[in-house]
């Protein structure tokens, strides 16, 4: 499969994880260990609990979102990795942009680092 289709794959099943608002389906989309590196703080990743339970506190910002959608640019791959820039619109409104890598890990690809961007 080619990086673009695996990366459409990956986001089709993360959206729609996300519009449920299941914080186990959308942790079991990241490896451990991970790194989330927000502006002014990072997050290291040691335990799949962490991820959920990160989703969990946070699902709340997506209260009556109803729709997303995942506009994706793969801008590097390798055999063990792909670099994707993604922009979020959620309810037709583009809302967020961050850059995932992705590892394979357990026989499929799962985030390792995201990286917010203006």
């Amino acid at each position: 499969m080619s990086a673009d289709a695996t990366a459409h794959e990956f986001f089709e099943s993360y959206t729609r994880a996300l519009l449920a608002r299941d914080a186990p389906r959308i942790a079991a989309h990241y490896a451990v260990p991970a790194l989330i590196e927000f502006p002014d703080q990072a997050i290291a990743v040691s335990d799949a609990a962490q991820t959920e339970q990160f989703f969990a506190a946070a699902i709340g910002q997506y209260d009556g979102v109803s729709a997303a959608s995942a506009a994706l640019t793969v801008v590097a791959e390798a055999r063990h990795s792909l670099w994707v820039d993604v922009t979020w619109t959620y309810d037709g409104t583009p809302a967020e942009r961050n850059m995932y890598q992705f590892v394979r890990a357990d026989g499929s690809w799962r985030i390792a680092v995201l990286t917010p961007l203006d």
